[in-house]
């Protein structure tokens, strides 16, 4: 058996020429993990589109048929950053179902990846920083109705707070919620994680992971969550332009590795997204965003899950 992959072509929508959102990085992602013989295509799922009933179980139904129909009002959709099209309603959608699937995928076999979603920045009523739907907490509130887990715990790796499930999760003790990022970095506007561990900026492979390893241990310890929910973001990479954090591709591997084994190695389940990572160089992001599923790859034989 190895590593379940999720990935679907609708991952990726057109937009405007120049926008700063890597749109591309998706399909590059699953390419490269096929050419360099990281994953064979017969380990990739397919996710599906889900219903709008799973998505209000954490947005608003205002919010949801007003971004489906294309109605929202321009500053709500400024916010999001991301130009409106029923390709981009689609793509938003299938890759929330992506995550479900993951995170599903990742209870039966021990470990999953998806080859996007982290859309960690979405509230109940809007979007923001180019997250219409939040797909971790869709995922954790869709698993919860089936009945399926119901203790979740949200690991956050990306180099901005994961603000939007922090806010749909402060008052719900079945999810903690735990979030690693850049101190002065966006959201301007913090929210309360039930763990949040601020970063100064500029810091370096070593000291980040030492940090990560000061709490990772403990909180599997204490939460004995029912799945860990993974956002692998690559923007606290040092050559990311929203990133403000200095780590290398090395560091970016041990981090996988680190929260993979640690997680996998005492018995959690871990479903993993993508999360954020922006650079020019679209190469060099995606094999960062690559870096997970080796890691994973390796991990997934070594505990033979």
């Amino acid at each position: 058996m190895d590593l379940p992959i999720i990935y679907h072509s609708d991952y990726i929508a057109p937009l405007p020429p120049g926008h700063r959102f890597p749109m591309s990085k998706f399909r590059q992602l699953y390419e490269l993990l096929l050419a360099d013989g990281v994953a064979h295509q017969e380990q990739f799922y397919a996710p599906e589109r889900p219903t709008q009933d799973l998505i209000e179980l954490v947005h608003t139904p205002n919010y949801v048929q007003a971004y489906c129909e294309g109605t929202l009002e321009p500053k709500a959709q400024r916010r999001i950053g991301l130009p409106w099209s029923p390709a981009l309603v689609n793509r938003t959608c299938v890759a929330v179902g992506g995550t479900i699937l993951t995170a599903k995928l990742a209870l039966s076999h021990g470990l999953a990846c998806n080859t996007a979603g982290g859309t960690h920045h979405a509230f109940p009523g809007y979007g923001s920083g180019f997250c219409i739907f939040n797909d971790l907490a869709i995922a954790s509130r869709v698993l919860q109705q089936l009945g399926i887990v119901q203790k979740i715990l949200v690991v956050d790796l990306d180099v901005h707070q994961g603000d939007g499930t922090a806010f749909i999760f402060q008052d719900d003790k079945s999810v903690f919620t735990f979030s690693m990022h850049c101190e002065v970095n966006f959201p301007g506007t913090k929210q309360n994680s039930d763990l949040d561990v601020p970063l100064t900026e500029g810091m370096e492979d070593d000291v980040y992971l030492q940090t990560l390893a000061q709490y990772l241990p403990d909180l599997l310890s204490d939460v004995k969550p029912d799945l860990v929910l993974y956002d692998a973001g690559v923007d606290p990479h040092i050559g990311d332009r929203l990133g403000k954090l200095a780590l290398t591709d090395t560091g970016i591997f041990r981090r996988e590795m680190q929260v993979l084994s640690t997680c996998v190695s005492a018995g959690y389940p871990v479903a993993c997204v993508i999360g954020g990572g922006y650079a020019e160089d679209m190469k060099s992001l995606v094999w960062r965003h690559s870096l997970l599923h080796r890691a994973a790859s390796q991990v997934y034989q070594q505990y033979r899950l």
